[in-house]
């Protein structure tokens, strides 16, 4: 550890040299620029530094190394174990880099490393243009690429690393570099699933789809009606297009228009059938789900970045989530689902989701590291409260359902839906004969495993 003098006299160049700001205990503005989505998330880093360009992330990189600094990377700031902050290291805040560039001829678009899901979406839609992003608008761009990126297109579309052209990355000792299928091709294939181990995304190159309209039914139950909900939904879904997608939504009933007055603050069974076409053709679809006795229901064309925002998570929350993905769906495993459903804790914003998976995921390139891209369905136990006196219950649920639905688990997982579970479970995430080819693109790039905060992957 550098010396207070020699500290002091690093963190003054670098607030000079940074074309971007630098925030430090006590500077104004440092306690908001360390909260994070998850209110569970309580940490105090020594510095940091808000960059505004790929040399701005250079510097930040050599000063914490220079200073043996711990090193954590802040895109959308959504992992829900925290990994964007650390204790008494670096943070490399990345939300001052979020420009979007169409490239609308080539259908492509670059997307620089801080955007939000919500600044991609904004700028492609104008273009009747779109690819598969993650199923809330405040998510970063980078992470949830980098990790898989699963979202509601990804039956038609692939998942986000399907369409993904290039990146341009800055690496543990300040270098920049540029990976695609024709440079640094071993570095491509690991940042199609192994997250941020290899160095800062400041950019990411994807490609587009026509997407001119977007459709939805959104259809409320009572919870005694989920079984036979979620059947129909599996049913629609196995025997319906790629272009249908969607969830089913176990959750408290939220003040909104479509929610009846008399439900608010009531346990629902939701189920939201999402369409990658026009509003006559999901109509046919969702007619077995609106001929179910049902307490409301919303069907309609939709934007498709509005579509987005309909699950935002609130900030501010204490948030603990997981995940199974499937071997199927059979109606043995509808049961437990939904008898999981029927104890999500209430009134919280907690929800307990299945969705879809199947069509251009399972047809996609099965050599990237995304193990899961095999499974039919997966199950999102999503925990989000606000009191912390419902830590032990809303965690214990989460948990519980893991445990419920293992007899249909693939044992595969998508590491953007959890936390730090230890290691075996990023191995799940990447598969075994993965993580190994992984831990020597690691110690290529990243030898000293400077870029730790995250599934971590250990250089070999």
């Amino acid at each position: 550890m550098a010396s207070p003098s020699k500290a002091g006299a690093a963190l003054s160049a670098l607030r000079d040299d940074l074309t971007g700001e630098v925030f430090a205990p006590g500077d104004p503005g440092y306690d908001d620029n360390r909260t994070v989505y998850n209110a569970m998330i309580d940490r105090r880093p020594a510095v940091i530094a808000q960059c505004a360009d790929d040399a701005d992330v250079a510097r930040s990189i050599r000063f914490a190394r220079d200073l043996d600094l711990k090193i954590a990377v802040r895109g959308g700031g959504h992992s829900v174990a925290g990994m964007a902050l650390n204790d008494g290291g670096l943070v490399i805040d990345l939300r001052r880099m979020h420009e979007v560039t169409v490239y609308r001829a080539a259908q492509s678009v670059r997307v620089q490393g801080g955007a939000l899901m919500s600044h991609l979406d904004r700028a492609t839609q104008p273009y009747g243009l779109a690819t598969t992003g993650g199923r809330v608008s405040t998510t970063g761009v980078g992470g949830f690429v980098l990790g898989g990126g699963s979202g509601w297109l990804e039956r038609s579309c692939g998942l986000a690393v399907d369409n993904l052209i290039g990146v341009d990355l800055v690496t543990a000792d300040g270098t920049a570099v540029h990976a695609s299928d024709g440079q640094n091709p071993d570095l491509f294939w690991a940042l199609h699933g192994g997250g941020g181990n290899f160095g800062v995304a400041t950019s990411l190159t994807l490609r587009l789809h026509e997407l001119p309209v977007v459709s939805m039914a959104l259809v409320l139950y009572l919870p005694e009606l989920g079984q036979e909900a979620t059947r129909i939904y599996r049913d629609v879904i196995e025997a319906g297009p790629v272009e249908a997608s969607g969830a089913v939504i176990y959750l408290t009933g939220p003040p909104e228009e479509f929610v009846p007055p008399h439900l608010v603050g009531q346990l629902l069974c939701a189920a939201l059938l999402t369409y990658a076409g026009p509003e006559e053709d999901m109509r046919k679809l969702a007619e077995p789900l609106l001929a179910l006795p049902h307490e409301s229901a919303v069907v309609t064309a939709i934007p498709y970045a509005d579509l987005q925002c309909m699950l935002d998570d609130p900030p501010g929350m204490r948030n603990y989530w997981s995940a199974e993905y499937l071997t199927g769906a059979p109606d043995d495993f509808v049961a437990v689902f939904c008898a999981a459903g029927n104890s999500v804790p209430v009134p919280t914003p907690t929800t307990h989701v299945l969705f879809p998976m199947g069509g251009a995921v399972a047809d996609g390139p099965a050599e990237y590291p995304v193990p899961y891209r095999d499974s039919p369905w997966a199950v999102h136990p999503f925990g989000i409260w606000e009191d912390p006196a419902d830590d032990e219950r809303c965690v214990q649920w989460v948990r519980d359902v893991r445990t419920d639905v293992q007899p249909w688990s693939s044992g595969a997982v998508y590491l953007n839906f959890i936390g730090d579970e230890g290691p075996e479970r990023v191995i799940a995430g990447l598969g075994a004969e993965n993580t190994r080819r992984l831990a020597s693109v690691k110690r290529q790039y990243d030898p000293d495993n400077v870029f730790r905060f995250n599934h971590n992957i250990v250089p070999a």
